[in-house]
């Protein structure tokens, strides 16, 4: 049994086969299809057979598909095998649908694939996540998740968050060592466990534990619940509340039949025919289809898509939370110059930036990456310690022997260099004594420098006898100069913060940088420079007044990690939909805050997997896209709603009066399933369709009482022309059984078809353009109506005109119909307030 806190680092190796060079690469390979099989992923034929199987789960077409049995062995085997056609070719074309977004999204999840780094036979090398196996030797930086249950085997002042197994907000200091099994989990500084994240420093470690194994395996079904967006909310209350209708209707329906003395069978069928027709049953294929859809879309805009339900969420998006660094500015910054406490080029200081840069390991990024761009070199410098940088001291330090001795170099957060010095360096290169008054100076500079757009990181030195440095080593060190960087601001980021403005999205700036830097940038971008609430004051202000404050200020600076999660929050309590954009582990709590979670493809791990979101490209156009598709996905999906619900409860009404008033069923159940199956086909489409751009200009939502009022109104104005067909077919030409019940079949699926042309826009009819595909297959489903009542097929489906007067009596109702419906709609539109609309 492997211990994993109590056995020594050798114990390990040894019960695990492996070493300090890793696995051999066939041991790791078999331990991967070992792992595989274990966790017993289902094979693609698999997965697609559950999906197939789901389609017929639902309580309603497996109590219809019971009937449809026994109605055949009690003799009406035609009907029933007609019956059970339909049935099966509309759950084929909604297994098809999902089949195929599910296929479209496996293939973007592969583009920001997790990756590992780990050592095998002594070499470094990166796997995805599910490949990391028992006896791997892990590499961890900050931002790095971990992706097994691990022993260290050497670090560097490692920090880890472990939030999601304790609960511990705060980062946990882990290192080498034994500890007994008895130990408390949050006490075992010595491991490491799956899901949680390095957040600073730099650690070898082996992996024992992977897959179910681990705790956070164990614990995976609490750990993993995602919560819903705010659509799927809306989406099941929408459901639930047409079950219930739809139950309630057929109950009544049933009941009348029934009162009526009518076949049993029949009347029960008919009214299972009838829910399971009037049903949004094609609702979670052409929600997935218009999510898919709107995944491929934004591919091709540079979005990844980890999670389809979160496009609706980014159409409700209002605000928008990002840092400066690379969205709003170009994210490639270069060393303006290193200069000393008086203003002059240093190079001493410059070679200094450049040695601590060079030599640390414990957090890539990209002004490291710059700084070592410089035509310099390391020769005759030895690296002998690190102090890695985190969020909470915001600098580094570096331990190096070059010919002077050993010198600790510590750069980072001017104020936060500043506050370990003792000592600066004047303009001839003489330490004095670092006192107040300089120190004013110091500040003075930090502030010209930002006001003129440039970043300022300080830089200290001072001299050691030791080769191994701790926190406690800086101190009492000298200040050198300062480190000026140039990140110039996107030529476009002033036009894209405008087109996210034109789309009812408030762009907020929320930056560590200084509050003159952040001025500057603001005055750049035209944004309200006098509103900036700093980190120092959000620490002074009351939940209440923060609420109010975040509502009205437009750019936060000198903010803190834990401060971005507040300032989102505190945007939620005010209603607004948040989107938090962030690349770094300081931004982490804030992505999973926001109602939209946004990341990076360059962003550390553990920033992409808490997103929603992976942009390819860090530019706040290629967000405005997102948004832009977003909001078109969200509109499509409506229009599916807003035609089904109309159509449902029109229809559910129109049955239940007709039953009262008609001695024979209005329609045979094999004629109402195949009424849902052609007037279903064209939203096969509608997820590609046009979508007025005036819809797009303002954030979108969820709004129940509106599509209950839709539902009720469209229903109403459905159910009048219903009943004029029936008044038409049975009184003024005398109809009864096939050819009444052919006349409204007819009427029915031309309403249902034509109807979608009239909500798709809230133009007038003729003033919106739909895609060609929805405009074609509309065509060629009402072409297949028109065509079955002549069709060699008619008999099988009991369709016959009686004459050709119905027929012209038939398409006069459907124009009316079409012409009442437009009038309709543009009052409906134009009497509902801008706030309550779901833009269809």
């Amino acid at each position: 049994m492997v211990n994993l806190a109590s056995d020594s680092i050798d114990q390990l190796f040894h019960q695990l086969h492996s070493g300090a060079a890793g696995l051999h690469t066939h041991t790791a390979r078999r331990r991967v299809a070992a792992q595989k099989r274990k966790t017993r992923t289902p094979s693609r034929f698999r997965w697609e057979a559950k999906l197939l199987i789901n389609q017929f789960r639902s309580p309603l077409m497996l109590l219809l598909i019971l009937v449809v049995i026994l109605s055949a062995f009690l003799g009406d085997t035609s009907d029933a095998f007609i019956v059970l056609v339909i049935l099966l070719i509309s759950a084929l074309l909604s297994f098809l649908q999902e089949l195929h977004a599910g296929r479209a999204v496996e293939k973007l999840l592969k583009m920001i694939e997790v990756r590992h780094q780990v050592i095998r036979e002594g070499r470094e090398k990166h796997v995805p996540a599910q490949e990391v196996v028992p006896g791997d030797v892990v590499v961890l930086h900050a931002g790095d998740l971990l992706p097994a249950d691990c022993r260290i085997i050497e670090s560097n002042e490692l920090h880890v968050n472990e939030s999601a197994l304790t609960g511990e907000s705060f980062p946990v200091a882990k290192q080498a060592g034994v500890l007994p099994e008895s130990t408390p989990l949050h006490q075992k500084s010595n491991c490491l466990w799956r899901g949680t994240s390095v957040v600073s420093g730099t650690a070898r470690a082996l992996a024992v534990h992977t897959g179910s194994a681990t705790i956070f395996g164990q614990m995976a079904h609490s750990l993993t619940q995602v919560t819903p967006t705010a659509f799927e909310a809306g989406l099941r209350s929408f459901g639930y509340f047409l079950l219930r209708i739809t139950v309630l209707l057929s109950v009544i329906i049933l009941g009348t039949s029934l009162y009526f003395d009518k076949p049993f069978f029949n009347s029960l069928l008919f009214a299972l025919a009838l829910a399971v027709g009037m049903a949004p049953e094609l609702l979670p294929a052409i929600m997935t289809f218009a999510m898919s859809a709107g995944a491929k879309r934004m591919v091709a805009r540079k979005v990844i898509v980890k999670r389809l339900s979160s496009i609706f969420n980014f159409g409700e998006v209002n605000v928008l939370c990002t840092d400066k660094t690379g969205t709003i500015t170009e994210g490639s910054a270069k060393v303006y110059d290193v200069v000393n406490t008086a203003g002059k080029p240093d190079p001493k200081a410059r070679l200094y930036a450049f040695l601590n840069a060079s030599f640390q390991q414990g957090f890539s990024n990209p002004i490291d990456e710059v700084i070592r761009a410089l035509p310099l070199k390391t020769e005759g410098y030895e690296k002998l310690d690190e102090i890695p940088y985190d969020f909470i001291r915001k600098r580094l330090s570096i331990a190096v022997r070059g010919e002077a001795g050993n010198i600790i170099i510590t750069k980072g957060a001017l104020p936060n260099v500043l506050a370990v010095c003792g000592l600066y360096l004047d303009e001839a290169g003489t330490e004095q004594t670092l006192k107040e008054t300089q120190r004013q100076q110091i500040q003075a500079k930090l502030e010209t420098y930002s006001r003129e757009g440039l970043r300022v990181l300080g830089i200290a030195f001072k001299y050691t006898s030791s080769s191994d440095i701790t926190h406690q080593d800086e101190q009492e060190m000298v200040f050198q100069g300062f480190i000026l960087l140039e990140d110039k601001l996107k030529e476009s980021a002033r036009d894209s913060i405008g087109r996210l403005e034109k789309m009812g999205i408030a762009v907020k700036i929320v930056t560590g940088d200084n509050r003159f830097a952040a001025r500057h940038a603001a005055k750049a971008l035209g944004m309200g420079s006098d509103s900036i609430l700093t980190g120092q004051e959000l620490n002074s202000m009351a939940p209440e007044a923060l609420t109010v404050r975040t509502a009205a200020v437009d750019i936060f600076a000198e903010i803190e990690p834990h401060q971005k999660e507040r300032i989102v929050r505190a945007l939620q309590k005010s209603r607004f939909r948040v989107a938090y954009l962030g690349d770094g582990i300081n931004d982490v709590a804030a992505i999973h805050a926001a109602d939209t979670g946004i990341s990076t493809n360059n962003a550390v791990d553990v920033a992409r997997e808490a997103a929603d979101f992976v942009l390819l490209e860090n530019d706040l156009e290629v967000l405005a896209d997102g948004v832009h598709e977003g909001r078109k996905s969200f509109s499509n999906s409506m229009k599916y709603i807003f035609a089904t619900t109309g159509a449902t409860f029109g229809n559910m009404f129109s049955v239940a009066g007709a039953s009262l008033a008609l001695p024979f069923l209005p329609m045979l159940p094999k004629q109402i399933l195949l009424t849902n199956l052609i007037s279903d086909f064209p939203y096969l489409a509608i997820a590609a369709d046009r979508v007025d751009e005036e819809q797009l200009l303002r954030p979108l939502k969820w709004d129940i009482r509106l599509i209950r009022r839709f539902m009720v109104v469209f229903g109403l104005h459905s159910s009048v022309f219903d009943f004029a067909t029936f008044y038409t077919l049975f009184f003024y030409f005398g109809l009864r059984d096939a050819p009444f019940q052919t006349g409204w079949f007819l009427e029915s699926v031309a309403t249902e078809l034509v109807i979608i042309f009239v909500i798709r826009t809230r133009k007038p009819l003729l003033r919106s353009k739909p895609a060609r595909p929805l405009l074609l297959i509309a065509l060629l489903a009402l072409a297949v109506t028109a065509w079955l009542p002549l069709s060699p097929l008619a008999p099988a489906l009991s369709l016959t005109i009686a004459h050709q007067a119905q027929a012209f009596a038939l398409v006069g109702i459907v124009l009316a119909y079409v012409v009442t419906a437009e009038l309709l709609k543009l009052w409906f539109f134009r009497s509902v307030t801008t706030n309550a609309q779901p833009r269809a």
